[in-house]
């Protein structure tokens, strides 16, 4: 029998190591020739290692959540022959099908981790001490009990809230001539070590230790990371949508066959138009060459929240495109990014990012920069409110939108200008379509 060291192969320019984030096989297991070993990570995408040959795993380099350094042994096979193969040097071009995966797009879910790694690699989960039948039980309902509960004094509201927890009035000790609320609570509090438990009420779960691995370890890191290096702050305004929505909603009932506009095309449309006067809003800083580099083209990250987690699809020379083009993009990359078919390409180059929360809303958002970026902008909630109009008051729908910018790079009058220019475009939303 020969041993065929398998060592992870040069998968993209510039990357040093790549993390585990699948095993596809185990050891003792037989993999053939093609099969899937490993769901690699890199910073760029998730990639499929393939196994060269056939024959039984005798050993895997690490565990799900491991960064193995590239040109390392990734797995060893025994195969049929005799003495021990070496895989080529990682730099040497081996013909192998890569898929090169959107980030976390391969990710499994930590069950599917744990089936999948070698038995050593398992998370064991504690499991919740078993109730003994007296404390599942609970307390007694019998009749005679709740002839006693029938004499007790209390008030309908703390009898209809016992009576919703399933509690025995007649348990409960009063302090006064009467079971008040306060004395329920007591009871709630304290009762628990006899067993207690009120009918629908959710017990507390086994504690669940998750290894941070994948696209979540890429978010923490990159958080942490911009954090660390950028000295952020945010601004804030309040921006009157009101004829802005009116525009959309006559926009929608005549689209025809086009896709349905939401807030954000417009504001991408905004978001561009005022960049020209603020050109240190759309750029990047390099922190190691201490060169800031100003775009002439607004390739704008669209945050999407994803099953594998936050991630940053891009829209390429979004100045070039109207709010039709846009909301197809919208759509097309947003649904990219959730069913993992995202290219490289579509999620790396951005220049400046757009994150919301929809539906969520929120009064204001304090972003963090994706960087090397300097700047995020965060629209929020759209609200109606009465307003003053002169001496008129009138029912308006009203947005606030939130900027995080790199201080290091952009000063707080440039951006509160920049914002400004942004509020002008939008409560006037003819200016939008103007030459």
């Amino acid at each position: 029998m020969a041993r065929y060291s398998f060592r992870l192969p040069d998968i993209g320019e510039g990357i040093a190591e790549a993390e585990i984030v699948a095993w596809h096989v185990r050891v003792g297991e037989r993999v053939e020739e093609d099969a899937q070993l490993a769901d690699m990570m890199t910073d760029k995408a998730t990639v499929e290692m393939e196994s060269p040959v056939s024959g039984i795993v005798v050993e895997l380099a690490g565990e799900v959540g491991d960064l193995i350094p590239i040109g390392s042994t990734l797995a060893v096979i025994e195969t049929d022959g005799d003495g021990d193969v070496e895989a080529p040097p990682a730099d040497t071009p081996i013909e192998q099908q890569i898929e090169a995966e959107t980030p976390g797009a391969e990710e499994v879910s930590v069950a599917e981790a744990a089936e999948s790694t070698p038995e050593p690699a398992r998370a064991e989960l504690v499991e919740a001490p078993s109730l003994s039948s007296e404390e599942k039980s609970g307390p007694s309902t019998s009749s005679g009990r709740a002839g006693h509960e029938a004499k007790v004094l209390a008030s309908p509201a703390v009898r209809a809230r016992a009576k919703d927890l399933g509690v025995d009035l007649g348990q409960v000790h009063a302090e006064g001539d009467r079971v008040r609320h306060a004395d329920l609570d007591a009871f709630l509090r304290y009762s628990g070590g006899q067993g207690y438990h009120a009918p629908g009420a959710s017990r507390a779960r086994a504690d669940e230790p998750i290894k941070v691995i994948g696209m979540r370890r890429k978010i923490a890191e990159n958080m942490a990371a911009s954090k660390r290096a950028i000295p952020h702050f945010t601004y804030v305004e309040e921006m009157d949508v009101t004829a802005l929505e009116a525009m959309r909603a006559d926009l929608n009932a005549n689209r025809g066959g086009r896709p349905k506009l939401t807030m954000l095309p417009f504001l991408i449309v905004a978001i561009c138009r005022a960049i020209p006067q603020f050109p240190m809003i759309n750029a990047r800083y390099d922190d190691e060459g201490g060169v800031v580099t100003r775009y002439g083209a607004v390739h704008l990250g669209m945050a999407t929240q994803t099953d594998a987690g936050l991630m940053v699809p891009v829209i390429r020379d979004a100045q070039d495109k109207n709010v039709w083009q846009l909301a197809s993009e919208i759509t097309r990359l947003a649904e990219a990014a959730r069913t993992g078919k995202a290219k490289v390409e579509e999620l790396t180059g951005g220049t400046l990012t757009v994150t919301s929360l929809g539906p969520l809303g929120g009064i204001a958002t304090t972003p963090v920069i994706n960087r090397p970026e300097v700047a995020i902008i965060g629209p929020n909630k759209i609200v109606e409110r009465p307003v003053f109009d002169g001496d008129d008051i009138r029912r308006a729908k009203l947005m606030n939108l939130s900027i995080s910018c790199d201080h290091r790079v952009v000063d707080g009058w440039d951006a509160a200008s920049y914002v400004q220019a942004l509020k002008k475009l939008v409560e006037t939303p003819v200016l939008l379509f103007a030459d």
